[in-house]
């Protein structure tokens, strides 16, 4: 039987990872073992991350909603609540666009959740 060389595969496993390394500065993009390490690194981030922005963003979401919200008299809390018994249903992706973009339609969406609540 035959040896057999690995060195096909290891090098196939060393040029992946610094291809994953290119825009790296230094040794991070030249050095093996440097480059796996900021690579792992960094696709751990981007793992973590991938989840952290659908936080981040239903965060920013609420905050502009509750700008708007309080810009027409009414709090972040009363103005979801009042949505919500009055059947509107609309997600808060969409209720932020339309109070950065549209007044009219939110000043709109306010007096509809106000009508016979308060």
């Amino acid at each position: 039987m035959s040896r057999v060389s690995k060195s096909p595969a290891s090098r196939r496993r060393r040029k992946d990872i610094l291809k994953q390394a290119k825009g790296y500065v230094g040794g991070r993009r030249k050095l093996y073992r440097t480059a796996r390490e900021s690579v792992e690194r960094g696709l751990q981030y981007a793992y973590r991350d991938r989840r952290r922005k659908k936080r981040d963003f239903r965060r920013l979401w609420i905050v502009r909603i509750n700008a708007a919200a309080r810009k027409h008299g009414m709090s972040y809390s009363q103005f979801m609540h009042s949505l919500d018994t009055k059947g509107i249903q609309l997600n808060r992706k969409v209720l932020a666009d339309i109070a950065v973009r549209d007044d009219e339609a939110f000043a709109e969406l306010i007096k509809t959740a106000r009508a016979g609540g308060e």
